[in-house]
């Protein structure tokens, strides 16, 4: 595992339950604006445990092929738009500072 992807983790441990971040503001937290792509595969192969479901797009959706996203986030009380992306005017987390 690499520095990026051991700070991704780190942040992602930090996401309350109900609450999302994005794969953007993760790469921006890092301090690597332009790596939110990377942040997802840093993602992909997380350790058990980690709460990545509270990850989504900048959209507010879901990672493509991971059903149980949507059922782990509305356990903890988030709501979905219509269009099945996460309302992020309700559930963006922008309570984090960046990695030091």
């Amino acid at each position: 595992m690499g520095e990026f992807d051991a700070e991704i983790y780190d942040i992602v441990r930090q996401i309350p339950p109900g609450r999302v971040v994005t794969y953007g503001q993760l790469a921006r937290l890092a301090q690597r604006p332009r790596w939110a792509r990377r942040a997802g595969r840093a993602l992909a192969n997380a350790p058990e445990g980690l709460p990545c479901h509270r990850v989504v797009n900048s959209s507010g959706r879901l990672a493509p092929g991971w059903p149980a996203q949507r059922e782990l986030l509305e356990r903890e009380g988030v709501t979905f738009r219509r269009n099945g992306c996460v309302d992020l005017s309700k559930h963006l987390w922008e309570e984090i500072a960046p990695i030091a």
